[in-house]
């Protein structure tokens, strides 16, 4: 049976094949060939994609990133496509399911997003659920950057506090929405916000995420 993670690759890895290496997306400063390179890394090179959370080694994380990034396009495709090797332990089902699930949906609304005419995608339920429940583990730590109290809210009425605090800011959309909101996409998602307007424009142009 398909995974959340193992469909959201496929549909990345079609995406990126679709855009070519040379279009925007929503992460500063990357197109997509730099943005295919990221992903790759991450799986194939544990020993550089350490960099992006322990300083010293952010170095040789751009150095690697870089070096990928020159490969042929379509190789990095097909790397992200058959997914990482055994050594990897994005290998291991579960490992991949829970690391990848949100990893690969943000990415691919990165490059979809990025584009002047794109349209929401409808997720099933299931996939909404699955996201959700990923967002409601990790909200404490993308609250930490807001710069008031943050609750973010379903339509149906399930709230998360990011933040505790007041005054408070609370964004209501569907799931996905609200994690690329908390993910530092918030201009790109479709959310609304409730709240003092000063405190709105604040957390737009906050550094969330984790």
């Amino acid at each position: 049976m398909s995974t959340h993670a193992q469909r959201e690759r496929l549909l990345l890895a079609d995406l990126l094949e679709t855009a070519g290496p040379h279009a925007p997306t929503l992460c500063e400063g990357w197109n997509t060939r730099d943005l295919a390179a990221h992903v790759v890394v991450r799986e194939r090179r544990s020993d550089a994609a350490a960099g992006a959370l322990i300083k010293p080694l952010a170095g040789r994380l751009e150095r690697v990133q870089a070096e990928f990034a020159a490969k042929p396009y379509e190789e990095l495709i097909q790397l992200i496509r058959t997914g990482p090797p055994r050594t990897s332990p994005f290998a291991l089902k579960q490992i991949d399911e829970a690391a990848n699930t949100v990893e690969f949906y943000v990415h691919t609304e990165d490059v979809r997003r990025a584009q002047p005419e794109w349209t929401p995608r409808e997720l099933d339920p299931v996939f909404a659920d699955a996201l959700w429940s990923r967002l409601e583990k990790a909200a404490r730590l993308v609250g930490r950057k807001a710069p008031a109290g943050l609750v973010l809210r379903r339509p149906d009425g399930r709230t998360v506090v990011a933040r505790r605090g007041a005054p408070v800011v609370t964004v209501t959309g569907e799931p996905g929405e609200l994690l690329l909101f908390a993910l530092g996409r918030q201009d790109a998602a479709r959310v609304e916000l409730e709240g003092a307007p000063e405190l709105q424009a604040k957390l737009r142009a906050a550094r969330l995420g984790i």
